[in-house]
């Protein structure tokens, strides 16, 4: 386990309903209605939620790894994080995959990328060993 030596940034969120409910940010910033996922309702779901965060904070890694490897990344980069929520003997599980765009770079550099940020994003240490995650180069 990574233990925190300095704290960057604390969230902090107040949540009520569960997945038909709400939730908003202490600083007022995020205000979101919550709904189960294929809901016909307003709202969004924390799979979606997850997803969202997962992919900002990747697209975070992906640069920092970049920078190590003296890399430009394209300006048209992007992540599509898919997380799945399903079931199994044990109850409900996660699964998730992060589809990378790195447009214009070679493929051997672009999974070198790719890799590093795995290792590098707090999202992706959070989970790892506990769902299953691929990373695919699109």
């Amino acid at each position: 386990m990574d233990t925190i030596t300095k704290v960057l940034y604390t969230a902090k969120t107040h949540t009520t309903g569960g997945r038909d409910g709400a939730a908003r940010s202490s600083d007022g910033r995020l205000e979101v209605k919550l709904t189960s996922p294929g809901a016909s309702r307003t709202g969004t779901n924390p799979e979606q939620l997850f997803a969202a965060g997962w992919s900002a904070c990747y697209l975070g890694a992906m640069g920092v790894a970049a920078q190590k490897l003296k890399v430009t990344l394209p300006a048209d980069r992007a992540v599509d994080a898919e997380v799945d929520l399903g079931t199994n003997d044990g109850g409900f599980v996660l699964r998730a995959r992060l589809n990378v765009s790195l447009p214009g770079l070679d493929p051997e550099t672009a999974r070198a990328i790719v890799d590093a940020a795995h290792q590098i994003c707090p999202y992706s240490k959070a989970t790892r060993g506990n769902i299953e995650v691929e990373t695919v180069l699109i």
